[in-house]
């Protein structure tokens, strides 16, 4: 159970939802390599191996892969000591592991974390947080990182990510084999409509599963995070100062940042109209801060 093994307060409505969510995409996982089979019958064993091993891949590399992608780099203590020293403490008031430790080179000011397991996880802030945040600010927003880690969503929002991908798979399949292409075949004909069709519908039904599952996790770490460190105002200041800088970071830097929105502590957005803020993996600053202030109010009155 999350937090059973950690000082974060758990949080059963967080378990539900990914229970239910990773129930969910089981079966939609079912569907997508059974049209899969369908599409190729003939080279099962084929499918069942190359789905099969992107899945293990993902899940198995899926720290290297963020990180990669978001241009960061592991730092030791002495090349990091204030975010090693920032890191260190919030693990020792949280009772877990330390992470590894890493570095983004971007003036944009933001925190990710990753990993498949509390023992294989990966913490990593840019440079541009580094630069505008104080300490207990920072600490804030390590703790929140750290709850993505003890609560173990993380594991649960890279395997959902994956059905993405294995849509995309299928409508490729079916694009490539020129499936319907001059086939009298009524069946193949039809299948050549169905199996898009399906692919669209799953990475849909996959999006939307993980857009709610991502929205609440994030107030779920915010909640913890306060909790844990006893300080729900310094996390309220630094997620208003990072929010408030993202209007000052270069388009380019954000479309580049745009991508890994459910991973990044707060959502980078290219424009005012773009479509991720629609369908926004985080809640709204106003959400965020509400939720703080009430958490700063029982604190007050404990």
């Amino acid at each position: 159970m999350p937090g059973s093994r950690s000082r974060y307060v758990p949080d059963r409505g967080l378990t539900t939802r990914m229970v239910t969510t990773m129930f969910l995409i089981g079966l939609l996982y079912v569907v997508c390599v059974g049209v899969l089979l369908a599409l190729l019958r003939n080279a099962w064993p084929v499918v069942l191996v190359i789905a099969g091993g992107l899945f293990v891949a993902q899940f198995w590399f899926s720290d290297r892969i963020v990180a990669a992608g978001m241009g960061a780099h592991e730092v030791t203590p002495r090349q990091a000591p204030e975010l090693h020293g920032a890191v260190d403490r919030v693990c020792a008031l949280a009772d877990l592991p330390k992470p590894r430790v890493a570095l983004a080179d971007s003036d944009m000011p933001n925190a990710f974390a990753t990993g498949r397991s509390r023992d294989a996880a990966l913490v990593c802030v840019t440079t541009g947080l580094l630069r505008r945040l104080e300490p207990e600010e920072l600490e804030g927003v390590l703790a929140h990182e750290m709850a993505h880690v003890a609560h173990r969503d993380v594991a649960v929002m890279t395997i959902a990510s994956f059905l993405g991908v294995l849509a995309g798979i299928m409508s490729r399949v079916a694009l490539y084999s020129g499936l319907g292409r001059n086939s009298r075949d009524t069946t193949t004909a039809i299948a050549a409509v169905v199996i898009p069709l399906a692919s669209a519908v799953i990475y849909v039904i996959s999006f939307l599963l993980t857009r709610l599952l991502s929205r609440y996790r994030e107030l779920s770490a915010d909640r913890s995070a306060a909790l844990l460190t006893g300080r729900p105002s310094a996390l309220a200041s630094a997620l208003t100062k990072v929010t408030g800088q993202m209007a000052r970071i270069p388009t380019k830097d954000l479309r580049k940042a745009e991508p890994f929105n459910a991973f990044w502590f707060a959502p980078a957005f290219s424009s005012e109209g773009s479509l991720s803020r629609l369908f926004s993996s985080h809640p709204t600053l106003e959400q965020r801060l509400d939720r703080l202030g009430r958490i700063s109010a029982q604190l007050g009155r404990v």
